[in-house]
């Protein structure tokens, strides 16, 4: 029974790991921040030197999208976080108030489940190791099994790194048997502490499932509004070469445009001079059947694939110089298939007349997919940009740039991220872009600042209620009891250059 053998190796594999990543977590989590950070600075550099080959290694595996495309994502995973992160301390003392007289200590969360999609497999395993080891934790990659091997090696590139610098041998590791019974055993032991999902919304659920804390991602159904007000050549430029970017696997990438009807004949023109082909209804209707042929779910076949690929698939005949498809869509929900999330180079096309009226189109396509996640708006009127950041139920609104690359810090000022929080209206604990802040908790040392109520201590006793009164007006008072101020931030300065060394 060569599957049962190989789930029961499965399953060994995850509890050795995770054994394994324990043990070097404890010793990792006496690291002093320039150790922990010279490894991390290891991990980075190996991976973006290697990012172009486990690029290609990733669209070998998967088929899905570009090259080209995946190398740009690994650096976004390791130099460009590496960058973002590389200054944050996530040892010790971390931040002071010197008036609340309060400390906070980093502390890890320990072992890390971190569970790995097949459209961003190099990158997301580069990234997860990255923002795990960051904050002192262990983390076992499990990968999804049709990106089983470029996981593998992106995680192998990073460890060997990792190792060379100082790292203590099994804080990081990725699972070789990949299997269901695996994966869920991985994140069930004992020793994890926390679980990071990233990957379709069944994997997501089952993670939310297990009883530990996770963060989760949801999918995201991307509206982009372009309005009257926009600088139309830019806006069909970004959207072509977003929704073309990787052929449409990140779950930020723009789902459907809304154009405002005073200008939406010219930005379709625009658009289709950038390459997106507009099919007809005959097209649209083989490319629905083709995408939807399970139900609501995108078929795995059809994802992040080119037009000229789908073409082929369902039947029908693109130009060889399409880098898109649009179809034109008049309604939201099932009856309209290709109104969801599309994980390929199919975009939805509606109009609107006014902001308001794009606005509740785009209210409907969050709702029917994409609940908390992005939104992308192309205009130049502060007002409307205001009013959809303010009114949009997701917790990305990026603003005259690429959905893709946004979202993701690339060219805006988020962190940069390959797990995109969709907080609790799209049912996950945060609608952050996931990072090493994420990674650790926070311990607060606190000192009186007051002395304690008489009737707190004695009882019958009563306060003199002007100098309750006193302290509800003016707050904390100075420190009462204990080590002086100036003692006590010497004494804090010489724990923290002891730690530093």
């Amino acid at each position: 029974m060569p599957e049962l053998d190989h789930d029961l190796q499965s399953i060994q594999e995850a509890r050795a790991a995770a054994v394994a990543a324990r043990d070097a977590q404890r010793l990792f989590t006496h690291a002093a921040q320039a150790e922990v950070d010279r490894v991390c600075a290891a991990m980075a550099a190996a991976a973006y030197a290697q990012a172009e080959r486990l690029g290609k290694l990733a669209a070998d595996e998967t088929g899905y999208g570009v090259p080209e495309h995946k190398t740009l994502k690994n650096v976004l995973a390791s130099q460009v976080l590496w960058d973002s992160i590389k200054d944050i301390p996530t040892v010790g003392v971390i931040r002071h108030d010197a008036h609340k007289r309060m400390y906070d200590i980093a502390w890890p969360m320990g072992v890390v489940a971190a569970l790995t999609p097949s459209t961003n497999p190099t990158s997301t395993t580069i990234f997860k190791i990255l923002i795990a080891v960051k904050a002192r934790n262990g983390i076992i990659i499990a990968p999804h099994p049709a990106a089983a091997k470029c996981s593998l090696e992106a995680a192998r590139v990073m460890i060997e790194a990792g190792v060379q610098a100082g790292m203590p041998a099994g804080l990081v590791a990725c699972l070789t048997k990949v299997s269901l019974p695996g994966t869920q055993e991985l994140m069930r032991h004992r020793y994890v502490a926390l679980i990071l999902a990233t990957g379709g919304s069944e994997m997501v659920k089952a993670a939310h499932s297990v009883g530990k804390p996770a963060y989760g991602v949801g999918p995201g159904n991307v509206p982009v509004y372009v309005d009257r007000s926009a600088d139309l050549r830019r806006a069909a430029r970004y959207i072509v070469g977003s929704k073309a970017f990787d052929h449409s696997v990140i779950c930020a990438t723009e789902q459907a445009v809304i154009a405002d009807r005073p200008v939406a004949a010219q930005l379709a023109e625009l658009m289709q001079a950038e390459g997106a082909y507009f099919v007809d209804e005959a097209q649209k209707a083989a490319l629905g059947k083709l995408l939807f042929s399970q139900g609501h779910l995108i078929n795995p076949k059809a994802v992040g694939k080119s037009p000229q690929q789908l073409a082929q698939m369902g039947g029908i005949s693109v130009p060889a110089s399409a880098r898109i498809l649009v179809a034109r869509l008049n309604s939201v929900g099932r009856d309209e298939p290709l109104s969801g999330e599309k994980l390929t180079t199919v975009l939805g096309w509606y109009e609107a007349d006014g902001w308001e009226a794009g606005c509740d189109r785009c209210i409907e396509l969050i709702n029917f997919g994409g609940r908390g996640h992005s939104l992308v708006i192309h205009a130049q009127d502060d007002n409307v940009i205001m009013r959809f950041g303010l009114e949009k139920p997701v917790f990305r609104i990026l603003v005259n740039t690429l959905g893709t690359l946004g979202a993701t810090g690339m060219t805006t000022g988020v962190m940069p991220s390959m797990t995109l929080g969709p907080g609790g209206y799209g049912g996950a604990i945060t609608g952050d872009n996931i990072t090493v802040h994420h990674m650790y908790n926070v311990k607060r040392l606190a000192y009186e600042l007051n002395p304690p109520p008489a009737a707190a201590l004695v009882p019958g006793a009563t306060d003199d209620p002007s100098q309750l009164q006193r302290l509800a007006a003016n707050g904390p008072g100075a420190p009462t009891a204990g080590l002086d101020a100036d003692r006590l931030d010497d004494l804090v300065r010489r724990v923290l250059a002891e730690l530093k060394r």
